[in-house]
């Protein structure tokens, strides 16, 4: 069997990233490297072989290094060979950001037209990655191709962990009462007929579960992809897009045209292919046809919402921090006593994003992402000491604000108003920071102005309100 994994042939120079395809070829060769004692192979094939492990490898002989490894290892064994290859895409995507897409088809179209067209030592082949890359690009000359998609009924339910699997896994740690928070955070794919759990995450939360008993889900797919995809689509969409993004964060579906063959030129040229890229690499997932290709689409889990609302996040921060002179104006309003406003700049800047409301967070507060809004603009002062979720009087204030050098101190408490009671959000606020006593730590730290802040938000707006 030969096994290659393209994860890690990316970098921002093509040169580099060859360097990184020598550097698989030679450790699968190394692996083999019994094939040097091999009483089948002759000294001339052995000879060739050698070159597969020499990190010096020439264009031709990089681009023969599948099938010259397959026949080579067919005749030690009289047994043809499995290849398999995984993300095969990897590569692409990362020559396509940084400027080298030609050069890098061309290496792995040859690589691949070289170890499975041409290759009678190869029994069968499997490819797999996230996009579906069309034939025009890297599979030219290839035939005999059988492509299962993330549409297809076939195989449909080993594409994951189907429910009972995950509820024989959480049984099997003693931890059945956490399923239904895993299923909130990790199912939710859709592979032909068949709901799926992604299986890196529940692997993932289990392990963690036996280490800490009282540990709650986290998000595991962050830290397996960059999410410039979903930034693409907020950067470069329109206000329907914008729209469109709200209703998916909000638990609603969209109905969109999928094209599950695509070349990396053709990604940029409409938004409509940003999303059939997000749909093939499980940012969205589908929630029935429509027709032909137009599928009800939907962002499958609580894990992959939270992604979709940290980049909005971030796009708020970016937008508003190219008008500085308005974001001083904001914070400093904040110190100034004066409410009003702040609530107009916060709602200007709202107006201009999307609303989300907590529909899928089961946890009491609602307030989460404007909150997290907020921190993230008032973070804009390096001068200021901002505590969030810090302990303080009798519970945890939402924000604390010190300067030093005025003596004062701020305390906000943000609230999300149900049925846009905004004056109602504020004046809860407002008393559960008397009640909790969250302004204790401030004094104790010798701010001696103290002012407190009640912010009440729904959709696209806000109140503040001065305690």
């Amino acid at each position: 069997m030969i096994s290659l994994t393209l994860k890690g042939v990316r970098d921002l120079r093509f040169e580099t990233a060859r360097e990184m395809m020598v550097n698989l070829i030679n450790m699968e060769a190394i692996r083999h490297a019994y094939l040097l004692e091999s009483d089948r192979l002759m000294e001339t094939e052995k000879e060739t072989f050698a070159q597969l492990m020499d990190s010096r490898m020439s264009d031709g002989t990089l681009n023969n290094s599948i099938l010259t490894l397959s026949r080579l290892l067919c005749k030690h064994y009289n047994h043809k060979v499995l290849i398999l290859i995984d993300e095969y895409d990897v590569p692409l995507d990362k020559a396509y950001q940084n400027g080298y897409y030609n050069e890098m088809v061309n290496l792995i179209r040859n690589v691949f037209h070289q170890g499975l067209k041409i290759n009678d030592s190869m029994q069968f082949a499997v490819l797999t990655g996230c996009l579906r890359v069309a034939k025009e690009s890297i599979f030219t000359g290839l035939n005999n191709l059988r492509v299962l998609s993330i549409t297809d009924v076939r195989f449909d339910e080993y594409f994951g962990f189907t429910d009972e699997e995950v509820m024989q896994m959480m049984d099997y740690y003693d931890r059945a009462d956490l399923f239904e928070a895993a299923k909130t955070w990790y199912d939710g794919y859709w592979f032909g007929n068949v709901e799926v759990y992604c299986p890196w995450d529940v692997i993932n939360y289990c392990d963690l579960l036996r280490a800490d008993p009282e540990a709650e889900p986290q998000s595991y797919w962050i830290n397996t992809s960059d999410n410039e995809i979903i930034r693409k689509l907020i950067q470069k969409g329109t206000k329907q897009t914008q729209k469109e993004l709200e209703q998916l964060i909000n638990g609603e579906t969209i109905g969109k045209e999928i094209r599950q063959e695509l070349t990396y030129n053709e990604l940029d040229k409409t938004i409509d292919n940003i999303w059939s890229v997000m749909f093939t690499t499980g940012y969205l997932t589908q929630r029935g046809k429509i027709s032909g290709n137009t599928y009800r689409l939907a962002i499958p889990n609580l894990e992959i919402r939270q992604i979709f609302v940290n980049q909005v996040m971030e796009w708020i921060q970016e937008s508003v921090r190219k008008t500085p002179g308005k974001l001083d104006e904001f914070c400093e309003a904040f110190f100034r006593g004066d409410p009003q406003q702040a609530q107009e700049l916060f709602n200007t800047w709202l107006m201009r994003t999307i609303s989300i409301r907590d529909t899928n967070v089961q946890k009491p507060k609602k307030e989460n992402f404007y909150h997290g809004v907020l921190l993230g603009l008032l973070s804009h002062r390096d001068d200021w000491w901002i505590l969030s979720n810090a302990e303080s009087g009798e519970g945890y204030s939402d924000i604390l604000i010190e300067q030093e050098e005025l003596e004062t101190g701020i305390v906000i408490e943000v609230k999300y108003a149900e049925n846009d009671e905004l004056e109602k959000g504020c004046t809860e606020a407002l008393e559960q920071i008397e009640r909790m006593k969250y302004a204790e730590r401030l004094r104790e730290d010798g701010m001696k102005t103290v002012r407190k802040y009640g912010i009440a938000c729904y959709k696209k707006h806000c109140m503040i309100v001065m305690g």
